[in-house]
């Protein structure tokens, strides 16, 4: 018997997997376009042990899918949303901040 898991359950587990600076930047750069491990690393300047344990968790989350091209692994978005979402993120915090910093701005030229 399956047990099926309440909506909210599943979004707090994609977030808790977004809750990782290292996950994040991969997605970002994966949403330009699908790259191997060897430009990820490039770009994270990161060890290859630490990316490998990052992207492990993108791809059991079906965030990421991976094929092999002879000895090279190349990643990719497994759907064009997860760009989407990243999208929505950054409008959200540029609402956020941008209130923050109009409140700021408030509180100066009240003093």
């Amino acid at each position: 018997m399956t047990t099926s898991i309440p909506i909210y359950q599943a979004k707090a587990e994609l977030f808790r997997t977004l809750g990782h600076p290292v996950r994040i930047r991969v997605l970002e750069l994966l949403q330009e376009e699908p790259m191997p491990v060897r430009d990820l690393l490039a770009d994270l300047r990161i060890e290859s042990s630490s990316l490998s344990q990052q992207l492990a968790v993108l791809r059991r989350s079906g965030l990421v899918t991976s094929t092999r091209e002879g000895t090279t692994v190349i990643y990719a978005l497994s759907t064009p949303e997860i760009a989407n979402l990243l999208a929505a993120g950054r409008g959200i915090l540029a609402s956020v901040w941008g209130d923050a910093e109009d409140m700021l701005a408030s509180l100066r030229e009240s003093t």
